[in-house]
């Protein structure tokens, strides 16, 4: 296999892994242990997990970003 073609799966499913991790997490804290979802009005857990959840994304968004910055610069 060429290394650029490598190098390229090897991006995707680094993007793919870091992606499906964060939403695991994301998915056990709010739902599983119901931190999603409130009874009346939010309470602190709530407001703590809605916070590290959009804090979490924001960083997501900056390292898929950092990843693909320059990707089609790849000489053929």
């Amino acid at each position: 296999m060429e290394p650029d073609v490598k190098a390229f799966l090897l991006k995707i499913v680094q993007s793919l892994s870091m992606s499906l991790v964060w939403l695991l997490v994301n998915m056990s804290l709010g739902i599983y242990f119901g931190y999603a979802f409130f009874e009346g009005r939010p309470g602190l857990g709530n407001y703590i997990y809605y916070a590290a959840f959009l804090v979490s994304l924001v960083l997501l968004i900056v390292y898929l970003k950092k990843k693909w910055k320059g990707w089609q610069e790849i000489n053929y």
